[in-house]
């Protein structure tokens, strides 16, 4: 057998390219039905600020303060309290699945009040709740911050924003969600696609016999796993297959920043283009006449003398004179007609706009009329 070569190889490679598609995890792309986060809230107290808390006559802190330390045997109620060293802050967390009672997690601190920063302080015992109202954690640690303030009024130096910070492995977990897999799972896909659903369906029965599976709509697929089997073995497996992604094509643009995100499905029909950019600058200057030493007064109605453009040539004796003077200019830039063939792939298309000599802003406005001529085979996505 000769053997083949490479050059060949590749050439055929390339013819089929378009064809070919990379896969992707299932565990990248989807979801297990039911195994999902849930976001757990608290208000609570944070203390041991340098000065830079609440001011107290805000209600909600001076409430809070005098039930905290009524809670540690101290009658406050109905006295004057002044404590700049707290802040009243909500905390928030998230709550993986099959997390354990007495397992840690992250909480985020955000202040309510007028608090400058967190800096230096303490969370105090804070309850976090869920959607039904039960406490599913208790928080509490010293905050930490990404930046720091410093100063007083009239200057300062502010890093990052130090009114929320966080208490990592602050919280105490001490209800978990029971989380129940059947032998029936479902798999959810976080982009709905037909095309991709149908596949992740046919992956998963090809790489594993002894499963029944059935695309139910382009988000969800249903698994059916046989009886006396380890579920958790098998959804492990189905994590790990790879399925080839397909998407809409869709072409992104941010008028803000002037960035434009392309698909690789992206496609343009064949279309002339000719772009230039007209710049119009006018220039005004103020030139003053003064006059001559000892020069005689004029009288009121006296005026300058000018020229036909409007320049002053001679002012009236002893008068100072201002005279505007206007300058415009017009630019065009000069730019040829171009045409851009038939798109095969994302590089062509950039390749043959680049060739147009555009900008990223200037590329926002030739997306818009390709997709207005009915050109532009994607969905133009404005943000």
């Amino acid at each position: 057998m000769r053997n083949v070569p490479l050059s060949l190889i590749m050439g055929f490679i390339f013819i089929l390219s378009p064809w070919l598609s990379f896969g992707a995890r299932i565990k990248d792309i989807a979801a297990i039905g039911g195994v999902r986060d849930n976001q757990l809230i608290g208000y609570g107290l944070v203390v041991g600020l340098a000065g830079t808390g609440d001011d107290i006559k805000n209600g909600f802190t001076k409430d809070t303060l005098a039930n905290l330390l009524s809670r540690q045997g101290l009658s406050m109620k109905d006295k004057a309290l002044k404590a700049e060293n707290t802040a009243a802050v909500m905390v928030t967390a998230t709550l993986p699945p099959f997390a354990k009672v007495g397992s840690k997690i992250d909480v985020l601190v955000s202040s309510i009040g007028n608090a400058k920063s967190l800096q230096g302080g303490t969370l105090l015992m804070t309850p976090l709740r869920g959607a039904d109202g039960e406490i599913y954690a208790v928080a509490q640690g010293a905050v930490t911050l990404g930046g720091f303030t410093t100063g007083q009024t009239g200057g300062g130096t502010i890093k990052n924003h130090p009114s929320v910070g966080r208490v990592p492995n602050g919280a105490l977990v001490e209800r978990q969600v029971n989380l129940q897999l059947g032998h029936t799972v479902t798999v959810n896909l976080f982009q709905p696609d037909f095309t991709t659903a149908v596949r992740l369906s046919e992956a998963i029965r090809n790489a594993l016999k002894e499963v029944e599976t059935k695309a139910v709509d382009a988000t969800s697929v249903e698994v059916k796993l046989p009886p006396r089997v380890d579920i958790f073995t098998l959804i492990a497996q189905i994590e790990n297959i790879d399925v080839p992604v397909d998407s809409q094509a869709i072409v992104v643009v941010n008028e803000k920043t002037g960035t434009i995100v392309m698909g690789e499905n992206v496609r343009i029909s064949t279309v002339a283009i000719a772009h230039g950019n007209l710049s119009i600058q006018i220039k005004e200057e103020t030139k003053v006449s003064q006059p001559l030493p000892f020069a005689p007064t004029p009288p009121r109605e006296g005026k300058p003398l000018v020229d036909k453009e409007g320049k002053v040539i001679v002012a009236p004796g002893g008068q100072t004179v201002v005279v505007t003077e206007r300058q415009a200019a017009v630019t065009e830039e000069k730019r040829q007609l171009v045409v851009v063939p038939q798109g095969v792939t994302i590089q062509d298309v950039v390749r043959a706009l680049n060739a147009i000599g555009v900008t990223p802003r200037d590329l926002i406005t030739i997306m818009q009329a390709i997709k207005a001529a009915g050109a532009l085979q994607a969905e133009l996505k404005i943000i």
